[in-house]
């Protein structure tokens, strides 16, 4: 994918401007319906239906949130976050450094972090579905890849928040608000 417009990187000391909208509503309900329904599905196996019901609503938003990332707002679209192997190595180096630059949109780790995730989620769902067809109902073997991914998307999250974290200490915003709000700063 290509990299970000000069524009979209400001330098992390930058003075406190005016708040903008930058996640629109479909991504934030993408978002936080995400969070409710992988948490939800990993906690609770039993009612089955329950399971079930929240992997098929996690299936669903992931389809929506794929088609926004080719056709939705401006920071929404893969184009915008997704990053080249060289521009995520250059960010990355630059954060080891404590020089990287604060980003309006997500910066190439958390572009790079939100595709493995959607990979992971859908690898997920895409498992249990599996395990409730005729072919693979039973299968010690997807069931043993349906916990392995989501246990391993669990790990990923861990990484996403403790990012989250990180970047709302240094460079000063509250970054899970902005998910709420849709707004940060300028």
């Amino acid at each position: 994918m290509t990299s970000a417009p000069p524009e979209q990187a400001v330098p992390a000391n930058a003075a406190p401007e005016r708040m903008v909208r930058v996640w629109d509503p479909l991504v934030r309900i993408f978002h936080w319906t995400t969070v409710i329904a992988f948490f939800g599905a990993y906690l609770f196996q039993e009612p089955r239906d329950l399971h079930e019901t929240l992997g098929l609503i996690l299936a669903g938003g992931l389809a929506v949130r794929v088609i926004w990332g080719l056709v939705g707002t401006r920071h929404a679209r893969f184009a915008d976050f997704v990053p080249g192997p060289s521009r995520l190595a250059g960010y990355l180096r630059d954060l080891t450094e404590g020089r990287e630059r604060r980003y309006l949109g997500h910066n190439p780790a958390g572009g790079a972090m939100i595709v493995a995730l959607i990979a992971t989620l859908a690898v997920t769902a895409g498992s249990g579905w599996l395990l409730t067809t005729d072919a693979w109902f039973g299968s010690d073997t997807m069931e043993g890849l349906h916990e392995a991914v989501a246990n391993l998307t669990l790990a990923l999250v861990a990484l996403h928040v403790s990012g989250v974290i990180w970047e709302s200490l240094r460079h000063g915003e509250n970054l899970a608000r902005s998910m709420i709000t849709g707004l940060k700063r300028g």
